[in-house]
C-alpha cells in the first residue's frame, strides 16, 4: 500500500509539475537538512498511511494528517530541490508570479513542439500507430497549458483585446461542421470546400477563425482535437476517427484526405507560433515585453491583475462556463474537450493552476505567493483559502470519468452529485480568493468579462 501511495504522489508530481513549499521551510524535509531524501519521503508515506512516524515538515497545513497534495509537494522538492526564500513582499510575489508563468509556458511550448512533430510525422505517413502517437502528444500537451489559464482575464499577453491570441489557442465550444465532415453531412467544412479555400495555411485559419460566429472555431487545441478524434458518438469512449481519413488514394476514407492533412499541420504550426508569442512576453530581461511592464507596475496593481485572473478562472470560467453550463444543459457539446473525453484533465489542471498562483509555485519555482502575503495580515483566512483549494481539487478528482456521462441522469445520480459538490467547493474557493484580495486592500471581479 505504501508503494501505491508513494507511486501516486510521484506520478502526480511529474504530471502536474507543481508542489507546495513553505516560505519558512522545505516541505517534506523531516530532518531539517535543507533537502528531501528518500527516507524523508518514506516517513511522509508512513504518516499518510497512519503507520506512525514523526515529520511535521510534510504536514504543511498542520491539520494532523498527510494528504496526497502534501506528498506531491514533498516529492517535487525531492526532485527539484528546496529553494529557501525570505519573508514575502508584494513586489517579490509579483516577481515570483512572472517567473512561474515563464517556466509554465516553457513547458507548454515543449508539449506543443512535440505535438507538432507527431502530427507532421503522422501526416507524412498515415498509420494507426501514428494517429495514436499524435493523440498521445495532444493529451500530454494539455496539463501545462491548462495550468496557465489563471493568467487570463486581465488583458495580459494571452487575451489582450487587441493582440492576445487566446481565441486562436483554446477557443470552444467548436462547431465541428465548420471544419470537416460530420454525421449526415459528408461535404461539410473548410476541408471539403476546395473551391472556396484552395490552400489551407495558418494564415487562412487565422482569417477564418470565428468567421461566422463564436462557435465557428478554425484553430487551436480543440480544432486539432477534432481532427485527431473526430466526433464523439460513443457513450463510453471518445471519438474514433480512422487514420485512413488521411490516406490518399483508393484506401482512404472520407474525401479530401490531403487537405485534411494540410489543415492538421497548419493548425499545429499556428498553435506553436501563438504559444511562442505568449511565452516570449513573460521572458525575463527583455525590454518592452509584458513582463518588463508588469513587474514595473505598482505592486498593488500587479496583484490586482494576478488575483483577478485567479478569481475569474475559479468563478466565472471553471465554475460557471466549464462545470455549471454542462451540468445545467446535460449537453456533451458544452463540455470542454468533448472529442477526446479529456475534460476531467482540463478541470483538474485549471484548479492546479489556481493553486499554483496562490502559493507561488510551479516546478522548481517555489514561493512566496499570495498565501504568504495574506498569512501576514490574516493567518486564518490564508489557511482557510489554501485548505478550500485542496478540498476543491479533491472534489474535482471525485467527478466520474468521462465527464459527458457524469452530467447525465437525475440530480441524485453519482456523477451529478459529484459535480454539484465540486461546484459548491469552487464557489467557496472563489469567495475566499475575493476575501484574500480584500485583506490585501485590493478590489477584484470574479465574473467572466
Amino acid at each position: 500500500m505504501g508503494a501505491i501511495v508513494f507511486g501516486l504522489a510521484l506520478s502526480l508530481a511529474l504530471t502536474v509539475g507543481a508542489g507546495r513549499a513553505s516560505a519558512q521551510s522545505c516541505a517534506g524535509d523531516c530532518d531539517g537538512d535543507g533537502s528531501v531524501s528518500i527516507g524523508d519521503l518514506v516517513s511522509g508515506v508512513n504518516l499518510a498511511l497512519g503507520s506512525g512516524g514523526d515529520c511535521d515538515a510534510v504536514d504543511t497545513n498542520t491539520d494532523g494528517e498527510v494528504s496526497i497534495s502534501e506528498l506531491v509537494t514533498a516529492v517535487t522538492n525531492a526532485l527539484d530541490g528546496c529553494t529557501p526564500v525570505g519573508p514575502a513582499t508584494r513586489a517579490g510575489v509579483v516577481e515570483r508570479y512572472a517567473a512561474l508563468l515563464y517556466a509554465n509556458y516553457g513547458d507548454v511550448l515543449t508539449g506543443a513542439t512535440a505535438l507538432r512533430t507527431a502530427i507532421d510525422a503522422f501526416v507524412a505517413a498515415p498509420s494507426a500507430a501514428g494517429l495514436q502517437a499524435a493523440k498521445d502528444a495532444w493529451l500530454a500537451s494539455r496539463p501545462a497549458y491548462l495550468q496557465t489559464e489563471m493568467a487570463r482575464f486581465y488583458d495580459g499577453p494571452i487575451d489582450n483585446a487587441a493582440t492576445g491570441p487566446e481565441g486562436f489557442i483554446n477557443a470552444w465550444p467548436l462547431d465541428e461542421a465548420y471544419i470537416d465532415y460530420v454525421v449526415g453531412s459528408a461535404d461539410a467544412g473548410i476541408i471539403n470546400a476546395p473551391d472556396l479555400y484552395p490552400a489551407i495555411t495558418p494564415e487562412v485559419l487565422v482569417e477564418l477563425n470565428e468567421g461566422e460566429s463564436e462557435t465557428t472555431i478554425a484553430s487551436g487545441y480543440h480544432a486539432i482535437e477534432f481532427l485527431l478524434w473526430g466526433q464523439d458518438l460513443s457513450d463510453t469512449g471518445p471519438g474514433n476517427r480512422p487514420f485512413n481519413d488521411y490516406v490518399t488514394g483508393s484506401s482512404g476514407t472520407a474525401s479530401n484526405q490531403a487537405r485534411r492533412g494540410d489543415y492538421l499541420r497548419a493548425a499545429a504550426k499556428l498553435l506553436l507560433d501563438d504559444l511562442t508569442l505568449v511565452r516570449d512576453q513573460w521572458e525575463p530581461g527583455v525590454e518592452g515585453n509584458y513582463r518588463a511592464a508588469f513587474v514595473a507596475l505598482n505592486a498593488d496593481e500587479a496583484l490586482r491583475r494576478l488575483l483577478t485572473g485567479m478569481g475569474t478562472m475559479s468563478g466565472g470560467e471553471l465554475t460557471g462556463q466549464r462545470l455549471s453550463v454542462a451540468f445545467d444543459t446535460k449537453d456533451q457539446e458544452d463540455e470542454h474537450s468533448c472529442f477526446s473525453d479529456n475534460t476531467h484533465v482540463d478541470h483538474r489542471n485549471d484548479e492546479i493552476g489556481i493553486q499554483n498562483a496562490f502559493l507561488g509555485r510551479y516546478g522548481g519555482v517555489t514561493g512566496p505567493g499570495i498565501y504568504d502575503l495574506v498569512k501576514a495580515v490574516d493567518p486564518t483566512l490564508a489557511d482557510a483559502t489554501r485548505n478550500v483549494m485542496d478540498e476543491a481539487l479533491t472534489a474535482i478528482f471525485a467527478i466520474p470519468v468521462p465527464f459527458d456521462q457524469a452530467i447525465q441522469g437525475p440530480d441524485s445520480s453519482p456523477g451529478r452529485v459529484a459535480i454539484a459538490a465540486a461546484i459548491a467547493k469552487l464557489n467557496q474557493q472563489t469567495d475566499k480568493i475575493a476575501l484574500s484580495a480584500e485583506a490585501l486592500g485590493i478590489s477584484i471581479s470574479t465574473t467572466s468579462p
